[in-house]
């Protein structure tokens, strides 16, 4: 009796290895190569397809895709719509059967595809009770009002176009020109779906990427926020003269550094204050400013807003982004201190947003967050919570606080220049009735032969004693339709103005 036993389970012991030894194979040394097989890449993508993806909706639960039954003789059981179309193309990204997803369709899919650890519980009540399985609502901070306008403002200029509500950090708009419609990569044939990426990716404007977060652009006299907060922060009141050339010789070349236009500052008087020179937005002063600074401190001060360390040339990647966000996105970037050592002239540029610091509007918008909430910066959120399929809320995605980029003091004194700017210097056209608009104008240069990129951020309500609720940054490139006339306080400020005061 015994030795049957034995034999038996040996015979079990024989059995457990081979079925050890095929699951093996399957699973480490056939596994790519199955995956690879394209029959069975079918197989997966229409399995996945049986399942009702959850819908993605804005902040007043408008729909911005959802999932739905295919027409009849469809390999597959559901497509992927997007109601709004081009209008939140880059937020919301696309979910394709050929060219897999972007935006938040992959960076929330484990929630939307219904497997993520929040939905077990829902998942486990389909399966006890015949339900077909369905995945989970993601709920966006995004405001269709505010979308519309930024597509509106921008029109067929390219651009972009960013809202956040500074209390927050949560994203109203985010709109990009021109954009794409993710429809036509997520539903039709083979073929027409290829022929749309084709087109996409042919075309030189970039459709497919974003320009409020993807990609980065000299921020121009915008940066001067930067500057002025390094002055402030080490003391320097606003008040504080500088002697006010028509050009800032600067040192260890025979370069120098003027104007927009040439022009004097102050009436052309020998001297010339910080505020001042921040409301006519002197580069000459700037330049001056950061000289004086130093690159360490001007190299701290825009860490502490969140650009990313670099050492250019050879080394412009930010290993270590120091803003989070839901999607990929490009924080600004600014040399190491020592990048200036043997480059004194470059830190006169980077003092007025030129040189090798780049930035963009989502960016910006934060850094001007941080100045409207008294000098905290907001992490971005674009995703406020997660839903189950019966609507419960499984997860919440709580506002956070990137850090404390300067004191209240330094932030109080910045917000009256802001204010000053807009109501009696080069962001006049951002001027509302009513209600104090802060702000900051911005022109850069946009590479040989090419017009000026024009630049507006501001925030309001921004007069004594009041909370400011939104903060907008905007770009319009290459000049937009005024060519190399354009300015930021011209083309770039009534388009912040026009969200505001759809906003207020």
């Amino acid at each position: 009796m015994n030795g049957q036993i034995r034999r038996l389970g040996v015979g079990f012991a024989a059995l457990f290895l081979v079925l050890f030894a095929q699951a093996a194979y399957v699973q480490v040394v056939a596994a790519d190569r199955i995956a690879n097989e394209s029959g069975n890449a079918a197989r997966q993508i229409r399995a996945e397809y049986e399942t009702q993806r959850g819908a993605i909706l804005a902040a007043d639960q408008s729909i911005l895709a959802e999932s739905i039954l295919a027409p009849e003789g469809s390999v597959f059981r559901y497509e992927r719509r997007y109601p709004k179309g081009v209008l939140f193309g880059h937020a919301t990204g696309f979910y394709s059967r050929i060219f897999t997803r972007t935006g938040l369709e992959q960076a929330m899919n484990p929630y939307l595809a219904g497997t993520a650890p929040e939905l077990a519980a829902s998942n486990l009540s389909d399966l006890l009770l015949g339900r077909p399985k369905v995945g989970g609502t993601v709920v966006t901070t995004l405001v269709p009002v505010l979308q519309q306008v930024a597509r509106a403002e921008l029109g067929g200029l390219a651009g972009a176009v960013v809202a956040i509500d500074p209390r927050t950090g949560d994203v109203l708009a985010m709109y990009s020109n021109p954009g794409y419609d993710p429809n036509l990569l997520s539903t039709g044939t083979t073929a027409e779906i290829e022929a749309a990426w084709d087109t996409y990716e042919a075309d030189p404007r970039k459709p497919l990427l974003s320009k409020a977060l993807g990609e980065l652009y000299l921020p121009g006299s915008t940066f001067k926020i930067i500057t002025a907060s390094a002055a402030l922060e080490n003391g320097w009141g606003p008040d504080k003269l500088w002697d006010n050339p028509r050009v800032l010789d600067l040192p260890t070349t025979g370069d120098d550094l003027e104007n927009f236009g040439g022009s004097l500052c102050n009436g052309g008087s020998r001297t010339v204050s910080m505020q001042e020179g921040f409301v006519e937005s002197c580069n000459v002063t700037f330049g001056s400013i950061a000289l004086e600074l130093g690159a360490d401190r001007l190299a701290r001060q825009a860490f502490d807003y969140g650009f990313c360390p670099i050492s250019p040339p050879d080394d412009v990647s930010c290993s270590d982004p120091p803003i989070p966000f839901v999607l990929p996105f490009e924080s600004g970037r600014f040399p190491q201190p020592d990048y200036f050592e043997e480059r004194t002239p470059a830190l006169a540029y980077s003092g007025v947003g030129l040189d090798n610091v780049v930035t963009n509007p989502l960016h910006l918008a934060l850094i001007t967050a941080a100045i409207a909430n008294g000098g905290t910066m907001p992490a971005p959120r674009l995703v406020s919570e997660v839903r189950d399929p019966q609507g419960r809320v499984v997860r919440e995605f709580a506002a956070q606080i990137l850090g404390r980029p300067v004191s209240t003091d330094t932030a109080v004194a910045m917000r009256s220049l802001m204010l000053q700017v807009v109501s009696r210097g080069t962001g006049s056209a951002a001027q509302i009735d009513g209600i104090a608009v802060a702000g900051k104008t911005g022109t850069a240069t946009n590479g040989e032969g090419r017009a000026p990129n024009a630049w507006f951020t501001a925030f309001a309500p921004a007069g004594p004693g009041q909370v400011p609720r939104i903060a907008v940054a905007v770009i319009v490139l290459d000049g937009g339709d005024e060519g190399n006339e354009a300015t930021g306080g011209r083309i770039a400020a009534p388009i912040a103005r026009a969200l505001i005061e759809a906003a207020l």
